[in-house]
């Protein structure tokens, strides 16, 4: 989608498993819909109660061309990656990983432990000229908010109304957590150059007019300047944007690339033990490569 795409489109996410059994909402990508600006992938999990040994956990996996972006609602994750990271997130902190070139990590829930789980988990594609940089991981236990209206506004990256998210991201881009526990209602300034999405991740807040419940994305296009939000009650929403994109990617597995044949090579790294590492200390068993196959430019195979 882009800039003559229709604007106010409502998008179904569907159900998929991540781990072993952990059920989330896949928002982006679909078929209608495979980018917000350079964010290429968005995962909502939860909010969930988990029993001891039934949180989450994805052992070792490999990544290229694109940067890792988790948003800790409720609950904690372990973080472990091949650049030696080992990284407990918290609620209302963000892990950003980018990958580059190539990286592993595993993501688990603390072993023995019992409780609720609420995040969301975004890809964002890095442009050409980024893509093969040296991977890196950064964690950011604060980050800005603004109050408005009975709304609290985390901004997770880019700027929102002055404030400035610390995340480093490698195109102009957006993510708000907008949350409130009661009624509110409030105007938010957009940059109506930036293509935008809003998700419900609880409630049933109204954006622009539109009532919007969980599972459905709210693709809003471009050249909205602001964004209406009204809730009756508790509430959440995420809103992510970007300039569109410009470039076709192909997404596949946990790989952004722009050829079948980087995608090959990066299949057989990983088959190989080659380019990414190892991942030390996890719990979960090192991720099996499905076969390289469907492929198209723009598309995503999942």
């Amino acid at each position: 989608m882009g800039n003559d795409a229709v604007k106010m489109e409502r998008l179904e996410a569907h159900r998929a498993v991540i781990g072993d059994g952990f059920e989330i909402r896949r928002a982006v990508p679909n078929r209608h819909c495979r980018m917000i600006g350079a964010w290429c992938f968005l995962d909502h999990a939860g909010p969930v109660r988990y029993k001891p040994g039934k949180g989450l956990n994805i052992g070792p996996h490999p990544h290229i061309g694109l940067q890792t972006f988790t948003w800790m609602i409720e609950g904690e994750v372990l973080h472990r990656d091949s650049l030696g990271c080992v990284q407990l997130i918290r609620p209302g902190q963000v892990n950003l990983m980018t990958a580059g070139r190539g990286i592993s990590h595993s993501e688990e829930s603390p072993l023995g432990r019992t409780g609720r789980f609420h995040s969301t988990q975004l890809w964002i594609a890095l442009p050409d000229a980024e893509r093969h940089r040296e991977p890196d991981f950064h964690h950011y236990p604060a980050l800005p908010v603004i109050d408005r209206g009975g709304f609290r506004v985390t901004v997770l990256a880019g700027t929102c109304d002055g404030e400035i998210s610390p995340a480093r991201v490698y195109t102009p881009l957006v993510g708000l957590d907008i949350a409130t526990r009661g009624r509110a209602q409030c105007t938010l300034p957009l940059n109506p150059s930036f293509e935008h999405a809003a998700l419900t991740l609880e409630g049933a807040p109204d954006l622009n007019g539109d009532l919007l419940e969980p599972g459905t994305l709210l693709y809003l296009g471009t050249g909205h300047g602001s964004l209406e939000l009204n809730s009756p009650a508790k509430s959440r929403v995420l809103v992510i944007g970007g300039v569109p994109f410009g470039e076709e990617i192909l997404l596949w597995w946990n790989f952004v690339a722009r050829t079948p044949a980087e995608m090959e090579a990066a299949r057989r790294d990983w088959i190989e033990g080659e380019r990414f590492g190892q991942v030390h200390g996890a719990s979960g068993k090192p991720l099996i490569a499905p076969e390289l196959k469907g492929l198209n430019p723009g598309g995503a195979r999942k």
